[in-house]
């Protein structure tokens, strides 16, 4: 696709994540709404996918470690065509497909169930390997979030990415800086996350996480016998005014009044 029209899908995919939050009063915005130009680069544009056989052999497996971000990638999905556009009105419900963390098992086009932190990057780590073995050249993107790097699993997964020469394996980081208490550097540091990355033995590179040329070109840069980590600067709750760079908005349903301002800088007509 174009850019312009990534671009116009982007804000798309920003509307439907507010919909679904705000239909099921619970969700979180802030780290949805970061992660969307991420997402749009892999699924649009830069993985091996097919939405009619998303479970095909060869195809690149992506997992939303920082699975609390999945209203950004159930809107990529449908929006693909995994499933129907509709289905998101359901998010969150009881008889629903589309829970508050994803599952492999009832939604098409997830490849990992995650939620529980640093699990997610694990499991990718897992399949690249797995894929070395099986002499298949599919590529595994993990995304992880900053609070996320917090936990010591990420950094098991980092050491046995780099033993295994994992050059399968592309590490994304939605560096925004907050997580659900606070700012990274008030809750815990995570310190110069580029060398610590580049000190585990990763080809690192740096963009601007809303820059779609930027990410494509990080996502396409050929690595030979390393792993890749893309530190992507973003910003939480990306594209609407009052949430952005603000933590209180990780875990919060927007009421109507601010839904329907959400909406209007998006150039979204509500109907109903």
């Amino acid at each position: 696709m174009q850019k312009a029209n990534l671009e116009e899908t982007a804000k798309k995919i920003r509307a439907d994540i507010l919909k679904m939050i705000y239909t099921a009063q619970s969700g979180h915005p802030g780290g949805s709404l970061s992660l969307v130009e991420i997402l749009i680069a892999l699924y649009y544009d830069v993985a091996n996918i097919d939405p009619a056989n998303p479970n095909k052999e060869d195809r690149d497996r992506i997992v939303l470690s920082k699975g609390h971000g999945c209203p950004a990638l159930y809107a990529i999905l449908a929006n693909k065509g995994y499933f129907p556009i509709e289905d998101l009105k359901d998010f969150r419900q009881v008889h629903s497909h589309l829970q508050g963390h994803p599952d492999m098992k009832k939604t098409p086009g997830v490849d990992a169930n995650t939620g529980s932190l640093g699990q997610g990057v694990s499991i990718a780590t897992g399949m690249a390997l797995a894929a070395k073995h099986r002499k298949m050249d599919y590529k595994v993107y993990a995304i992880i979030g900053d609070g996320e790097v917090q936990e010591g699993l990420v950094w098991e997964a980092a050491m046995a990415s780099a033993h295994y020469k994992l050059d399968n394996l592309v590490v994304i980081l939605d560096h925004n800086g907050l997580q659900i208490d606070g700012s990274n550097d008030d809750v815990l540091s995570i310190g110069d996350i580029m060398e610590k990355y580049r000190v585990f033995g990763f080809e690192c590179f740096k963009v601007d996480g809303h820059d779609l040329d930027a990410i494509h070109y990080a996502l396409k840069a050929p690595v030979s016998g390393k792993p890749k980590f893309i530190c992507c600067e973003t910003h939480k709750g990306n594209g609407i005014s009052f949430m952005e760079d603000e933590y209180g908005w990780h875990g919060k349903a927007p009421n109507q009044q601010e839904f329907e301002k959400a909406m209007e800088e998006l150039g979204v007509t509500i109907n109903g």
